[in-house]
């Protein structure tokens, strides 16, 4: 990454220079984080394109810690003049006064191995080429059913450049691709109209949409669902057996559980999972990881960003809490490591403790033995929006893709179900857990503290004995 530093007519030396001048105050720990951006949007209605947006970006972000403090200043400016005031900012922000300054370590660079490609997508498929991926995602919808009276399909992606230094003079690099597609359709019958959604993506180049043919089948889930919504029946309400789909219902692990095992949240005792490692949280059949290493997917990165290599990380192992998610600052707080979750969106934020790829890992109950196994209940494999209180593990989801079961068959479609729970709670009534573990198909984007980062999520089949369901027929 010479080559991008000198761009900015800075050297490695430069930022030595930066972290002395930091760490002339006693400080705890901090560093520097360089981002250049690119980012495309292009999205067709009615047949046209309707957005055409590209953006670039670029900035630096400087952090001073004092304890459990942080100094924080950014700049939009990366030269030499805008990163000293920086450094003085977040130095005078962090507010330690003890003199005596910390000997910065001798550089060294940090090498993790590539999850995934290093090549621009921006640049992988001409515009022409793009424009004809929405058409044909269009065309293919309207021709799937004669009832769709609308698509809108949204082609975006992204290309980042990081360059990470820190007071232990580890230095660190990453290029991020990610790309995602998204397909909506608008299917009307008797004027009455529903909605279906699907899309995915990852850390690869557009070509992936055709040679693997997944726009098809963005587009052909995309009519299900709505074809599925305008002839399902209003959902049931109370308490049943629920079975979660494979894949991305795993947002609910996500929500209910994985954020409640974040570090800061622990080391703030606001967790309901604080306090609790090393004891029983779920059924035994549940083990819980996250894993920032797999290959191409959304959550992934080579490094987190404060330059920690990602990692997998087992944080709930049959039933026992094993593991926080650690950033540097709440590791170092909690006597602990990090684990390569230290996220932030962009460089004018502060990194935080974040999931990556979040999953549950298989059991050995097929997914016709799960469903055989419920009399009357609810099966859900797709979720649109939900809400988890981090104190209490409260959460409440709603399902846009969702079916009863009735004397162990799946029959009829549903709408309007809302799965209400608390995340301990739930855990520990899963009965049965199947092998078809599936990770989501790209889509993840999670929020915390103002700050959205991708994400990935995933499960098998899982059986939760009795869950709240929210519906509108009694």
């Amino acid at each position: 990454m010479t080559n991008f530093l000198a761009q900015y007519n800075l050297t490695e030396s430069h930022l030595e220079d930066l972290l002395k001048t930091l760490a002339k105050k006693r400080i705890d720990d901090g560093d520097i984080y360089i981002q250049s951006s690119q980012s495309e949007s292009m999205t067709l209605e009615e047949g046209i394109i309707k957005e055409n947006a590209c953006q670039y970006s670029q900035g630096v972000g400087i952090r001073a810690c004092v304890e459990d403090k942080t100094g924080f200043a950014y700049s939009a400016e990366i030269e030499q003049a805008a990163l000293l005031q920086a450094v003085k900012a977040a130095q005078s922000i962090a507010l330690n006064n003890q003199e005596g300054a910390i000997a910065i370590a001798s550089r060294k660079a940090i090498i993790a191995p590539s999850r995934y490609t290093l090549n621009n997508p921006l640049d992988s498929m001409q515009v022409e080429k793009k424009i004809a991926l929405l058409k044909s995602i269009d065309s293919l919808a309207r021709k799937l059913d004669s009832r769709v009276k609308q698509v809108i399909t949204q082609l975006t992606g992204s290309f980042e450049r990081i360059f990470i230094m820190n007071l232990d003079g580890k230095i660190a690099t990453d290029i991020r691709p990610l790309v995602r597609l998204n397909v909506t359709v608008i299917i009307e019958e008797n004027n009455k109209t529903e909605t279906g959604s699907f899309g995915g993506g990852g850390r690869m180049g557009y070509s992936a949409f055709i040679e693997e043919n997944l726009s098809e089948y963005y587009v052909k889930e995309a009519v299900r669902q709505a074809v599925q919504n305008l002839h399902a029946k209003p959902a049931p309400a109370g308490l049943m057996p629920v079975v979660l789909g494979p894949g991305w219902p795993g947002v609910l692990l996500h929500e209910a559980v994985g954020h409640g095992l974040e570090g800061d949240f622990n080391r703030k005792g606001t967790s309901h999972f604080s306090d609790a490692l090393g004891q029983k949280i779920a059924s035994d059949l549940v083990t819980v990881i996250d894993d920032g290493t797999l290959q191409n997917k959304r959550g992934s990165l080579n490094i987190d960003d404060e330059g920690t290599p990602t990692q997998r990380t087992v944080l709930i192992e049959n039933g026992i809490l094993k593991q926080y998610l650690q950033d540097r600052l709440n590791a170092r707080l909690m006597k602990s490591q990090p684990t390569g979750n230290g996220r932030r969106q962009s460089y004018a934020h502060i990194p935080m403790p974040r999931m990556t790829n979040t999953f549950m890992l298989p059991g050995k109950s097929t997914h016709e033995e799960i469903i055989a196994s419920v009399d009357y209940g609810i099966y859900a494999d797709h979720f649109g929006g939900g809400s988890v209180d981090i104190t209490s593990g409260k959460f409440v989801f709603s399902a846009s893709s969702a079916y009863l079961i009735e004397k162990g068959k799946i029959t009829t479609p549903i709408k309007g179900a809302t799965l209400i729970g608390q995340g301990p709670e739930v855990m520990r009534k899963i009965k049965m857990v199947g092998n078809n573990l599936a990770l989501d198909t790209g889509v993840g984007t999670c929020g915390k503290d103002g700050q959205t980062v991708p994400v990935g999520v995933g499960m098998p089949t899982v059986l939760v004995a009795e869950m709240t369901v929210g519906g509108t027929h009694v």
